[in-house]
């Protein structure tokens, strides 16, 4: 789904419509559709916003250093949390303690970086004991006149061989061809590697064909003083680099209600699926994993559906796309994967309440890695948009040279 809340896995480091117990199964889609499918389990579970408070809120943006980070559950009990800082593409854990009455996370520092990225991962439990978790990011405060670029994926990441280096300009970018020629990326064996812009604020770069294995990967930022709009000059001068694992591409046959695994080429399962049903397909094409989450809420409200469904503990969960396509671990319609679709346009597979490591869902989650490959055919929907996630690979390559602003 477009919004997600819970525990996340990060390498290198929507869902089920809540129509009846044994009904249909939720997804996901770029066009508001959700990802996951199912209906949920008997009774309202409790909304994690009300369990869980996080400040500064979800989606905030510029939030000044001054202002405290705290993440409280009013009226229950928080279990775990987990609050991650990303800057120039490097991730620390930010230190920090629950109270002893449960009810209070605080940081071990007092004042928020500049220029970075917060994820909070919370989860708690309410006074009747139902467990809620919570995901919400926050961006601070960059100062005036600068600009910085985040980068996908993490520095030192090993990444699966589809990934694709994303740059997240924090303005939009006038000068779109001297920003593109103050980046570099290189390969170690050499591949041409080209960069392509989508809109004014986000700049890709890809090679023709996925990685090799056993590739180098490494990004420069030389943005410090480079004017990228009028009067606004960039704040960097980086390097980060990664290196790409080996090769696992996964073709899922929505028809066919199958996932075949292939790992350096080699069929590794055919595993059954549920996918998008009828009204709401699952995209076609190319898509790459772009998150892990060990357990994630999804909630039909987040992705512009009404109550359908909230299901608070998704087991699973990895991202394929920015508007929400996921695939994931689905133990409210057991009998769904391999014969009928039934999600909102999600792909799921067969798991427990709270993940089980030896079911379909918790084998393919411990062999996945960010940048790994997901392709969905047969399904009767479109293909993924190129600027959908990391779906670069959905666009040939002569239009994705053409898409770079130095001519």
């Amino acid at each position: 789904m477009r919004h997600v809340q819970g525990r996340a896995r990060r390498a290198g480091a929507a869902l089920a419509a809540a129509l009846t117990w044994t009904g249909l199964l939720a997804g996901c889609s770029s066009d508001g559709r959700d990802p996951l499918g199912g209906g949920g389990p008997p009774g309202r579970p409790p909304a994690a916003e009300d369990v869980i408070r996080v400040t500064p809120g979800d989606g905030g943006t510029a939030v000044r250093p001054g202002e405290r980070l705290r993440v409280r559950a009013p009226g229950g009990r928080l279990e775990k949390v987990t609050v991650h800082r990303s800057q120039d593409a490097q991730t620390t854990t930010v230190p920090g303690r629950i109270s002893e009455d449960g009810l209070t996370w605080r940081p071990d520092e007092d004042r928020l970086a500049l220029a970075a990225k917060y994820t909070v991962d919370a989860v708690a439990v309410d006074s009747r004991g139902r467990r809620a978790a919570r995901h919400t990011t926050f961006t601070t405060w960059v100062p005036d006149q600068r600009f910085i670029g985040y980068v996908t994926p993490e520095n030192r990441a090993t990444v699966g061989t589809g990934m694709i280096v994303s740059i997240s300009f924090s303005r939009e970018i006038a000068h779109r061809a001297a920003v593109e020629r103050a980046v570099r990326v290189t390969a170690r064996p050499p591949v041409e590697i080209r960069p392509h812009w989508f809109g004014k604020d986000r700049l890709d770069f890809r090679p023709e064909r996925y990685w090799k294995p056993g590739t180098e990967v490494t990004v420069h930022l030389g943005l410090r003083d480079v004017e990228g709009a009028r009067g606004v000059y960039g704040l960097q001068d980086k390097t980060f680099a990664f290196t790409v694992g080996r090769s696992q591409v996964s073709l899922v046959d929505a028809a066919a209600h199958t996932m075949q695994v292939r790992r350096d080429g080699r069929l590794l399962a055919t595993v059954p699926i549920t996918a998008g049903a009828p009204k709401h397909p699952t995209y076609n094409g190319k898509m790459v994993v772009m998150d892990m989450l060990e357990v994630t809420r999804m909630n039909s409200r987040t992705v512009g559906f009404g109550g359908e469904y909230d299901i608070p503990d998704v087991p699973h969960a990895m991202k394929l796309t920015d508007s929400g396509t996921f695939l994931h671990g689905n133990y409210w319609a057991p009998d769904a994967p391999g014969q009928t679709n039934v999600s909102h346009g999600c792909v799921g597979l067969t798991d427990v309440k709270g993940g089980g490591s030896d079911t379909p869902a918790g084998w393919f989650f411990d062999r996945t890695l960010v940048g790994d490959v997901v392709e969905v055919v047969h399904s009767k929907d479109r293909t993924v948009a190129p600027d959908n996630g990391l779906g670069g690979w959905n666009m040939g390559w002569k239009e994705w040279k053409a898409g770079s602003a130095v001519k």
